[in-house]
Parts: structure tokens; C-alpha cells; sequence
């Protein structure tokens, strides 16, 4: 009976012993920081593009990486709104460079 319990034991170790090496973090160190690093400043943007009372631009794709490249994605009614928005991204404290996807779409 000590046996069966025994070697149940084991058997159940050795098949957890895989799993807990798929459970292990592999994100480097700092990943949770950086993210909300680019999340506030995709947030700061939004609520920027938000405030500028420009219809169009609220509905602007804005995405942020770690090394604060921010892309702009989406359609935007008039080349102005365009350029504003490039120009509304850029001035957020913690982006470095800005690549306007922005497509002109003419209501």
C-alpha cells in the first residue's frame, strides 16, 4: 500500500516537473514598467487628440512602444487633422518619433 502511494507520488512529480517550467516568467526584467510607460503615454495622446474638439481625431489608433515610437493608424477627414495629430502626438513628453499612418478620407 506504501509502495502504490509511493510511486503515485512520484509519478504525479515527475509530470508537474514540465509544467512548472512552462509557468516560469521568461519576460525580461522591467517588461510590467515599460508597458505602463507606453500605455500612459498612448493615453496621454488619446486624451490629447480628445481635447482638441476635432471630431475625427477621436477615433485615431494610437500605439506605443518601448522605445516611445508611437504609429498613428485610422482616417482622418482632412490633411490638417492629419498633420495635427502628428503634431499633437510629438508634443507628449516621452515620444521620440512618430510615424503618421494617418489615411485622408474626405467626408
Amino acid at each position: 500500500m506504501k509502495f502504490t502511494k509511493l510511486a503515485s507520488l512520484a509519478v504525479a512529480a515527475a509530470l508537474a516537473v514540465p509544467l512548472a517550467s512552462y509557468a516560469q516568467d521568461t519576460k525580461p526584467a522591467g517588461t510590467a514598467k515599460t508597458w505602463v510607460k507606453d500605455s500612459v503615454v498612448t493615453t496621454k495622446i488619446k486624451a490629447q487628440l480628445a481635447a482638441s474638439k476635432v471630431s475625427s481625431l477621436t477615433t485615431v489608433q494610437v500605439d506605443t512602444d518601448a522605445n516611445g515610437h508611437v504609429q498613428l493608424t485610422g482616417k482622418v477627414a482632412t490633411s490638417a487633422e492629419k498633420d495635427r495629430a502628428e503634431a499633437i502626438a510629438k508634443a507628449v513628453d516621452g515620444v521620440k518619433m512618430v510615424d503618421n499612418q494617418l489615411t485622408v478620407t474626405p467626408k
